[in-house]
Parts: structure tokens; sequence; C-alpha cells
């Protein structure tokens, strides 16, 4: 009998968990795949049927469990007075800090997401957060602002990780104020997207890629 979809989530998230640990040691080799296995209670084959992908694919579910776990950090907030920017800024802010018990292993896995053969993966997985923050806040536009929108945020969240990833502050005091900044930025929607909209005029697709990024990423 198949797995129940619930019950494959969870174990797949468990197996990830197991190996996110190893992996700021021994980068997403197999060494450290069989070491979250064994830590997992699992035979190394069963990484295989968890991940029939290998390395690549649970790295990039990396970034889709920071999501899962984003969202329902973000479900338990008060959210009902915050402007739309606070809102941004506090998803983003709430993924960082879940991912502060992995820091290096984000460092990790970004070295080999970066590598080649691995990048369209990495496009993938940083869309499918940025529109998962926007819908979480209560974005629903599906006009040209809706790419304009993601395409800034792309920006934001790659940027403040990096500035994370290096940051000594009390609490990432410096990361939030970095980031703050970079949300009034994007927030900063109609005149970036008057620009956008005459370099449309100029330009076939300014978009192509976004919307390959997103088709995929589904």
């Amino acid at each position: 009998m198949p797995d129940h979809p619930d019950n494959r989530l969870k174990q797949r998230n468990s197996l990830l968990e197991a190996i996110l640990p190893h992996v700021a040691f021994d980068g997403w080799t197999d060494a450290a795949l069989q070491a979250g296995a064994a830590d997992a209670g699992l035979e190394a084959i069963e990484v295989d049927r968890f991940f029939p992908g290998g390395a690549r694919e649970i790295a990039a579910y990396f970034s889709d469990w920071a999501d899962q776990q984003m969202l329902a950090a973000l479900s338990s907030q008060k959210t009902e007075g915050l402007k739309l920017r606070e809102r941004v800024a506090l998803a983003a802010r709430l993924r960082l800090e879940i991912l502060a018990a992995h820091r290096e292993t984000v460092r990790r896995t970004i070295g080999f997401l970066s590598l080649p053969g691995n990048i369209s993966r990495a496009g993938r997985g940083v869309y499918k957060t940025v529109d998962a923050i926007w819908y979480a806040v209560g974005d629903r536009s599906s006009d040209f602002s809706f790419y304009t929108k993601r395409a800034l945020l792309v920006g934001v969240l790659t940027t403040t990780t990096l500035f994370w990833l290096n940051d000594e502050s009390q609490d990432s005091a410096d990361s939030w104020g970095f980031l703050d900044r970079r949300i009034a930025d994007v927030m900063k929607i109609p005149a970036v997207r008057s620009r956008l909209e005459k370099l449309a005029c100029r330009l076939p697709d300014p978009f192509r890629i976004l919307r390959t990024v997103r088709a995929r990423a589904r």
C-alpha cells in the first residue's frame, strides 16, 4: 500500500532533519546522507526511497522544509495590525530564525546548489520561497506586479541571507536592520514598477526567466 502523503512528508522531514547536522561537517556527500539515515534509524538504501534524486534532491528539499516551517510559524503570529511590509519582513525573519540552527549547513547548501547542474534547482527553490511569502501575507496580484514583487523579493531574500550568514551581532540584530531596509526598498513598488514597465516596452519578454522558473516550480 502506498505511503499516505502526510506520513511520507513527516518521514521525509525526519530524514532531512537527521541529515542536516552531518552536512555542516561533510557537505552534501554520501557520508552525510548515510550518517543521517543511521541517526533516523534507517538503512542507507532508504534514502533512495524518500529522495530518489540523491543529494541534489535533498539539498533542494531543504528549502521546501524551511518554507514549511516558516509558514507554520507565521500562521501562529498575530499579523492583523501589521502593514504589508511588516508582514513580509516577519516572514523572511522567521525563515532565517528557523535556519539559525543550521547556519553552516545553509552555507554549504548555497555552495552546493551554485555548482553547474544544480543552479536550476536553486532558482526553483528561491522562487517557491518568495511566492509562498507573498501569498502568505495576502498578496493576490496577477498582473505585472506579480512578477515585479517576486523578482524584487528574490533580491531581498538572497542578499539578506548572505548578510545573515556572516552576521556576528547580538541576536542577529544587524541582519534584521538590513532586512528592514531592503524590504523598505521593495515596497517602493510604484516607482520601480514604472521603470520596469518602460523596460518591458523595449524588451520582448523581460520576465521570461521568472515565468519559466514559476512553471517548473509547480
